[in-house]
């Protein structure tokens, strides 16, 4: 395991404190989740984006042609 040290305005520091302890959680724990929270979005996205430049629109509507034009059941419907 690593160690990095952060400096952080003191207000920041305050609010994390104060949202850690709500959380029940050290402030260690509570960076933890942030920073892997934060980590996961940023790899989702690109993770996205490079599926998508491998799509192609043409196998997309193709495959979307084979789609019966119904209306939803009705559990399904918005």
């Amino acid at each position: 395991m690593s160690t990095l040290s952060v400096r952080l305005p003191d207000s920041l520091h305050k609010k994390l404190k104060e949202l850690a302890k709500q959380e029940g959680v050290s402030m260690n724990q509570f960076i933890n989740l942030a920073v892997s929270e934060k980590m996961s979005a940023l790899l989702t996205v690109n993770y996205l984006k490079e599926r998508a430049e491998k799509g192609s629109r043409k196998e997309f509507e193709k495959i979307m042609a084979n789609v019966p034009d119904v209306e939803p059941e009705e559990y399904d419907q918005l």
